[in-house]
């Protein structure tokens, strides 16, 4: 499969997933946000906020390394908040507002956009270091990415039902 192929189906798989988050967030008011129900160990503010350490980690770093210039997409505190192995924390002044994770998230996807058809296809077939997914190489972590964000993405419906709220699909 042609290199440019290979990419726009990681591209495309991304964008529908990211489609389906958002839907499942634009309806949210602040409070929302950060609700927990008893029996479970997170709310929505940390699922995007991992979900836009996550693409970071799996679209940008994994294909190329960290930048100095990715600073400006996420603050390391902000990254340290919501990697892998963190949970929600109840306190809402303990996270950042809902405004602020979702240009986050933007951001970090504004730029996989702008970067990912500039990608060398020779690399996409390189070994990448654990801890991964589906295929231990940089294309397997470009197409995780959307399979996270989907997970993710079901965690934040089912909370969505938990408080009530009609379901998006």
């Amino acid at each position: 499969m042609p290199i440019s192929e290979r990419l726009d189906i990681a591209k495309k798989h991304i964008q529908s997933a990211r489609e389906y988050t958002l839907t499942n967030v634009q309806d949210l008011d602040v409070d929302d946000w950060f609700w927990m129900p008893e029996s479970q160990t997170s709310h929505i503010a940390w699922q995007v906020g991992h979900l836009a350490m996550a693409q970071y980690g799996l679209t940008l770093f994994r294909q190329r390394g960290r930048l100095t210039e990715d600073k400006q997409l996420m603050s390391a505190s902000f990254r340290k908040r919501f990697m892998k192995g963190t949970v929600a924390n109840p306190n809402r002044e303990d996270h950042p507002q809902p405004e602020e994770i979702l240009s986050v998230l933007n951001r970090v996807n504004e730029q996989m956009l702008a970067e990912i058809d500039s990608f060398d296809g020779e690399q996409l077939d390189e070994p990448i270091e654990m801890p991964y997914s589906v295929s231990p190489t940089r294309y397997g972590s470009l197409i995780f990415a959307g399979d996270h964000e989907m997970l993710h993405a079901g965690q934040i419906g089912m909370l969505r039902r938990l408080m009530g709220k009609d379901p998006i699909r």
